[in-house]
């Protein structure tokens, strides 16, 4: 995970842009993966862990309809996420991911494992991507830091 992130930090470096996450599932890991880095202060703006429906909608501006239309692990509410978190935290870069980390909490048309993605740009179009994990919550939120890292550096090169 540490070579994913020093690359991350490599091409913000190289972009000279500093990078925000918003954290559901992964509880502040990617900010953790990030911030354990030497000299992160340089390409890390901050990061925000809004677990509840009224913190993603207090510290990122998620619009309270879209959590009760689509709940909060749908694609509509990680994009509102990560526009959210460029607005309100200033960075260049935003990475935000919500999901069900289990073991409980699942539901048949959204069992554990199901976490969505969004990255954005500054200036450019969100996107997100859903992605079904396999394995215990441990399991499930490292692959979504994983993933998150990776979206991050195709956002850059994008």
């Amino acid at each position: 995970m540490q070579q994913r992130a020093r690359a991350v930090a490599d091409d913000l470096m190289a972009a000279n842009l500093m990078l925000v996450s918003a954290e559901s599932c992964s509880g502040g890991w990617i900010a953790k993966i990030l911030t354990d880095l030497p000299g992160s202060s340089a390409w890390f703006e901050c990061g925000v862990v809004a677990y509840s429906y009224e913190a993603k909608e207090a510290l990122l501006g998620v619009n309270p309809r879209t959590l009760e239309a689509t709940g909060a692990v749908s694609e509509e509410t990680v994009l509102e996420m990560v526009a959210g978190a460029l607005a309100h935290l200033g960075a260049g870069v935003a990475v935000a991911v919500t999901g069900i980390a289990g073991p409980s909490g699942g539901t048949e048309d959204k069992p554990v494992g199901t976490v969505w993605i969004g990255w954005k740009r500054r200036g450019g179009y969100a996107r997100a991507e859903l992605f079904h994990f396999e394995g215990d919550r441990d399991a499930v939120r490292r692959q979504t830091v994983a993933a998150a890292l990776d979206g991050v550096r195709q956002t850059l090169t994008a």
